[in-house]
């Protein structure tokens, strides 16, 4: 997963980022293991780890090369 890439590239431990983010150890091992995890809690830790730029583009228009794109994604 990602986030557990992220988390280490950052050199933290599980306990490390979830005093630095405010989210439960056990809420984070279990995204770490299953990938659930509440919107809040997934906030605060994109925060801890410097990532709140990601969000950006969450819900960010795509951007289309051709007319034809358009007219496949309409189909």
């Amino acid at each position: 997963m990602r986030m557990r890439q992220r988390r280490k590239e950052k050199k933290l431990t599980q306990v490390q980022l979830s005093e630095r983010s405010d989210v439960s150890l056990g809420s984070l091992k279990r995204f770490e293991r299953t990938g659930e995890i509440s919107l809040s809690s997934l906030i605060k830790i994109g925060f801890a780890l410097g990532c709140e730029g990601d969000f950006d583009e969450l819900f960010s228009k795509k951007g289309y090369a051709s007319i034809q794109e358009v007219i496949d994604e309409q189909r």
